[in-house]
């Protein structure tokens, strides 16, 4: 009888918990299990159908600043066509990739898509040349992992943030290069990062006729491949098979040799192309042009940045810099229009 009241007595499993134990059936040992995340800086009731990764997944997809990255130039600024990268389908990309390796390390798949979706979300208008623009004129400095950072955990949410897991937090702030994510699955966007812009940005200046396939030098064509799906999968497969049952993620020494020697070319003969950046002048004095004017013209600020400066004490060019990152292309063109060109002329 008493057997019986226990087992009544025992509240059912939701379905986040059954998902949590999943995770401990099927992932690797080096996995991170969402039942052992460090958790929130604020804390929160579980959701009882997702795990946190996932939650934080849904929060960074549904966030405004996401949405913004749709009209945020990746390499080629304002191009003709409408087949090239925007800062957005980059970050789809990064994801793919990221999601491919993940599962296929048996990692966490929804902590390694969080992080991939969250690690641009700080970029400014005009891609790389926007990032000089603010970098040169804010007192502080800029740099996007930093406001990706910034972006979820105080700019969102009308100043609340997102308050994101702190894995999720880690691999968006050291998804560059010379960072070291806490976990496996930070590790895996770091590399997916600069495999889909190597890949993507290749694919687009060939499709702007800046270079062809036939011009990227053959020591690294013959190792990686000539072609971008050819690329892709050697990289990919690469990763996957030495990193397997490992506690890391890495690649082979030639492969990851060939891939830096690819991103070397890029810089030289893509990403200081005068045909690819030559408008870039112009979109950072842009930038600079209107950094300098809201910094004297506060009162012009929407009113959540406003509410930045005097309820949160942020200083004033750290917001005024806040403003600008969070622009799209076209939004500080009109801007700039709006501010620095007469209405009567505007139309010309």
């Amino acid at each position: 009888m008493k057997e019986e009241q226990k087992v009544k007595s025992e509240k059912p499993l939701s379905m986040r918990e059954k998902l949590e134990q999943r995770e401990h059936l099927f992932l690797s040992p080096y996995a991170s299990f969402s039942d052992r995340s460090l958790g929130r800086d604020v804390y929160e009731e579980p959701c009882d159908i997702r795990p946190i990764y996932q939650r934080d997944r849904d929060r960074i997809l549904h966030s405004k600043s996401f949405r913004r990255l749709k009209h945020k130039t990746q390499v080629f600024l304002a191009p003709e066509g409408d087949h090239y990268r925007t800062r957005l389908t980059h970050t789809l990309e990064v994801s793919q990739n990221a999601r491919t390796i993940a599962r296929a390390l048996r990692l966490n798949e929804d902590l390694t898509e969080a992080i991939a979706l969250g690690h641009d979300l700080g970029h400014t208008p005009f891609g790389h040349a926007g990032e000089r623009a603010l970098n040169d004129i804010c007192p502080e400095g800029f740099e996007h992992h930093l406001q990706s950072i910034r972006v979820v955990e105080l700019l969102e949410n009308h100043g609340r943030g997102l308050n994101l897991t702190k894995e999720v937090r880690d691999g968006i702030v050291n998804h560059q290069t010379k960072g070291m994510p806490m976990t496996l699955e930070g590790k895996i966007v770091r590399f997916s990062d600069k495999i889909a812009y190597i890949n993507h940005d290749i694919d687009d200046a060939i499709r702007g006729h800046i270079i062809a396939e036939e011009d990227i030098p053959k020591e690294y064509t013959d190792i990686l491949g000539h072609s971008s799906r050819e690329r892709l999968n050697t990289l990919i497969h690469d990763i996957v098979s030495c990193s397997e049952e490992k506690e890391d993620i890495c690649m082979s020494p030639a492969i990851e040799a060939a891939m830096f020697g690819m991103r070397k070319y890029m810089f030289y003969n893509v990403y200081t192309n005068p045909k690819a950046k030559g408008e870039e002048q112009k979109a950072e004095s842009m930038l600079k042009y209107l950094f300098e004017y809201y910094s004297g013209n506060l009162d012009l600020l929407p009113e959540e940045y406003l509410d930045m400066i005097k309820e949160k004490g942020q200083k004033e060019a750290r917001v005024v810099c806040d403003y600008i990152a969070g622009m799209t292309d076209r939004f500080a063109v009109a801007k700039f229009k709006e501010i620095a060109i007469p209405r009567s002329w505007s139309v010309y």
